[in-house]
């Protein structure tokens, strides 16, 4: 057997054991408008997608992943509760991860259910968990969830706020933008010295001395500019308990019973996340319902923070000892773009995809 064959074996075996498991199968198209995908995840997509432009349709992108066709087609007239199967090539551009494949195989599995949201996390978890078990593959999950409760509940100004979201997904950025918040590291120079200029005059003389403008921006939205920055320069620092409290967040490891305990302990000086820690204490019950070991499985708050940006509570991956290889399964609940996309209406959402060329090369057949 050729190893687009083998590839081919695994990925129709997977998708037979989502659609017993009752889901109904679907098809997405490969190009989509680039448009809906850009104002999903700003310009950041470009850098690892495949953009291409179509005389009559306009910007296209090869198709990325299946969860964004999946929520439009079930927005646009899908009954509740519903349980989708797909299967088909997707397209990533890898600059920053050497050799890896920019074209293979996916097989998804969604839910969308409003009555129990952690159940259905638990019941795509403990069935993907279910069909990967003979690889004896090394599962890690997280909550990003927890954490964005915690950026929400910080005591600092609606803008510092909406700027840590932005970044969440973006570990190194969020990090540096929270020591910067928190007066743990200090301004750039640049930005000191600009703020020194603009001390001494107005945005609009500022404008006009610097010349002809060039470029799209108006005066209008420069003056914006300079008036933000000086606001957040006049800002207080984030509190230092409550950053405390997020430094802590983001170095939480452990096994998931464990974990619950540390979160409950840090709910109490962040009231904030309490709402977000039950979700994770029912989530447990419901994965401990489906035969799922908590006291095993992996736990890291921080995980997911360099998944796709849509995902927005429980996120999990399955990894194979190679650490060279990406994950065989990544999956979570996207709750928000449900709403992003559903003009109006929205509901809970949660699924996951299996690589197959990954299942077949481990099993030795690719």
């Amino acid at each position: 057997m050729s190893a687009k064959a083998a590839i081919r074996a695994e990925a129709e075996n997977i998708f037979a054991a989502f659609q017993a498991a009752g889901a109904a199968p679907v098809e997405a198209d490969i190009l989509l408008p680039a448009e809906t995908l850009l104002d999903l995840y700003g310009e950041d997509i470009r850098a690892r997608a495949y953009v291409t432009s179509d005389p009559l349709r306009g910007e296209m992108m090869l198709r990325p992943d299946f969860t964004v066709p999946v929520v439009q087609a079930h927005m646009a007239g899908g009954a509740e509760p519903a349980r989708y199967t797909y299967m088909g090539e997707v397209f990533r551009r890898q600059e920053h991860f050497g050799p890896r494949a920019s074209e293979y195989m996916q097989v998804g599995f969604e839910v969308f259910d409003r009555t129990e949201p952690e159940a259905a996390d638990a019941e795509v978890f403990a069935l993907i968990a279910g069909l990967l078990a003979p690889l004896e593959l090394r599962a890690e999950t997280g909550d990003i969830g927890i954490l964005t409760a915690a950026v929400q509940g910080l005591s600092t100004t609606p803008k510092r706020k909406a700027a840590l979201l932005r970044h969440i997904w973006r570990p190194a950025r969020f990090r540096a933008m929270l020591d910067r918040f928190s007066g743990r590291a200090p301004l750039p120079e640049a930005r000191l010295r600009l703020l020194d200029r603009l001390a001494g005059t107005d945005a609009g003389a500022l404008i006009e001395a610097a010349g002809p403008a060039i470029g799209l921006r108006e005066p209008a939205d420069v003056a914006a500019r300079v008036a933000a920055l000086i606001e957040d320069a006049r800002t207080a620092p984030i509190d230092a308990a409550e950053t405390a409290v997020l430094d802590d967040l983001l170095s939480l490891e452990a096994t998931a019973d464990k974990a619950l305990l540390c979160l409950e302990v840090l709910a109490a000086r962040m009231p904030a996340i309490a709402p977000s820690v039950a979700r994770f204490a029912r989530r447990l019950d419901a994965l401990d319902a489906r035969g799922v070991s908590v006291g095993t499985l992996a736990f890291a708050a921080s995980h997911g923070q360099s998944s796709l940006e849509y995902y927005d509570g429980f996120v999990f991956s399955f990894h194979a000892d190679d650490p060279a290889l990406p994950p065989v399964s990544t999956g979570g609940r996207y709750d928000a773009l449900t709403a992003v996309l559903g003009q109006g209406r929205s509901i809970p959402a949660v699924g996951g995809v299996i690589r197959p060329g990954l299942v077949a090369r481990l099993k030795g057949l690719s």
